[in-house]
């Protein structure tokens, strides 16, 4: 039998309400930040559309309802975008991995769509209107580029054994057998390929610039009391992890990954950039932002394993200071171990906000500031620091993984007397609807 399709336009087939299942006919006009495009029928409230492109004419089954809007997968392109390409994986559609959101569409399609989400954070939470482009790593210019890039995959085991990724909003784990973006370091090991009994999660992650490879098995309790993970040919080391604990099994904890024309060690359960250009991209890009003179003063927020601190600390030398601030205890290990060269170079653990409150006491007033923070963006407390005119600061870098969060901050520093002088985005995660963009802050002179 076939299933009532509502066209927009007409009487809707369902008058009372969208429900989880209902198949409809509509006109993607939109794309929104997630990795949906959206659909706004005449007859109900916004529909929030994956697999699908602007302009494009689809039929979508709802999967979601709310009392503001319906999520929705396209099913059927009824009108093609000339953007449109079909997915090199065969896991990606609906239903299926939630690991990439833009497969169905051409390289250069997928930044400009990146690009307009920038561009429609900014307006809404910053109350700008800037053009944005998008700009690909090395390595990923050419067609059919955009895959083989991520350097660290973690897969969800099912209580069978099978190593997978989920599916989009979703617990269910999908044997996919082997990612198409994965690294080839990373797909070498195999890890869906095996079963792994009583985990509830293994990690595999290369060094681009090494070569050197670790595995990450969590176990999920159910095997024997003691049991030790199984062991993984391939991989120069092997951790188990219970809660954010990291134990080495076989080999080391850590990795040598190059960037900035050195090496650094960065444990294997601290945070590095996934895609090989990218710490190298970045750090230039950062670099040009704040434009270090010797004798600066520079502070580094989130500063991981010390990547910006570490290419600072040089560039204003011994006359100048260099202040890290991390959390992590195993980062804060990794960043002094990474800026041991330069004495005038230290690392402050703890958290952001914390370290920022107790003031003058543990980070000197500084011309230059970097922040690259987690997804969830700024903490108040770095906000309140930048807008204190006598903290010195003149230039900020800010470094973002989530467009939203860097547009709130951005229209938060501008009410306290920033600028925002100059705005870059990265290609950084193709096939996915995550982008990585730096800003340029500066303090108005008025």
């Amino acid at each position: 039998m076939t299933e009532p399709i509502t066209r927009t336009g007409h009487v809707p087939a369902f008058p009372a309400a969208y429900h989880e299942g209902q198949l409809m006919q509509l006109t993607i006009v939109d794309v929104a930040h997630g990795g949906w495009c959206v659909a706004r029928p005449d007859d109900g409230p916004v529909v929030f559309v994956r697999h699908a492109l602007p302009g494009e004419t689809v039929r979508a089954r709802i999967t979601e309802v709310t009392s503001r809007l319906a999520r929705a997968d396209a099913v059927e392109i009824l009108t093609p975008s000339p953007d449109r390409v079909q997915a090199p994986c065969p896991h990606a559609g609906p239903g299926r991995c939630g690991g990439c959101d833009w497969q169905h569409a051409a390289l250069p399609a997928q930044r400009s769509l990146k690009a307009v989400v920038i561009r429609q954070q900014l307006r809404r939470l910053a109350g700008l209107n800037r053009e944005v482009t998008v700009e690909p790593l090395p390595g990923d210019e050419e067609p059919g580029a955009g895959l083989g890039w991520r350097t660290r995959v973690q897969f969800a085991v099912r209580p069978d054994g099978v190593a997978g990724l989920r599916a989009h909003r979703s617990h269910e784990v999908i044997d996919i057998g082997e990612c198409l973006i994965a690294h080839p370091g990373v797909t070498d090991l195999g890890l869906p390929t095996r079963r792994w009994p009583a985990t509830s999660s293994v990690e595999a992650l290369v060094s681009a610039g090494s070569g050197e490879r670790a595995v990450i098995i969590s176990r999920d309790g159910a095997g024997p009391a003691g049991s030790a993970p199984p062991d993984v040919p391939g991989a120069d080391a092997v951790l188990s992890r219970a809660g954010r604990r990291l134990t080495p099994v076989r080999g080391r904890a850590y990795l040598s990954q190059r960037a900035a024309g050195r090496d650094w060690r960065v444990g294997a359960g601290a945070f590095w950039q996934v895609h090989p250009a990218a710490a190298d991209v970045l750090t230039n890009a950062v670099m040009t932002a704040l434009e270090p003179r010797p004798g600066d003063v520079a502070v580094d927020l989130y500063c991981g394993a010390g990547l910006f601190a570490g290419v600072l600390a040089p560039a204003v030398g011994p006359g100048g200071i260099v202040a890290g601030v991390e959390a992590d205890a195993a980062a804060v290990r990794d960043a002094r171990h990474n800026l041991r060269r330069w004495p005038w170079a230290r690392v402050h653990k703890g958290d952001v906000a914390a370290v920022l409150r107790r003031g003058a006491e543990t980070l000197p007033p500084a011309r230059l500031v970097v922040a690259d923070p987690p997804r969830s963006g700024l903490a108040r407390a770095v906000i309140d620091y930048l807008g204190a005119a006598e903290q010195g600061a003149a230039r900020f870098a800010y470094v973002s993984c989530d467009p939203a969060t860097l547009a709130r901050d951005v229209g938060l520093l501008l009410a306290r007397g920033w600028v925002l002088a100059g705005l870059r985005a990265f290609d950084a995660f193709p096939m996915t609807h995550h982008v990585e963009c730096v800003a340029t802050l500066i303090r108005d002179p008025a």
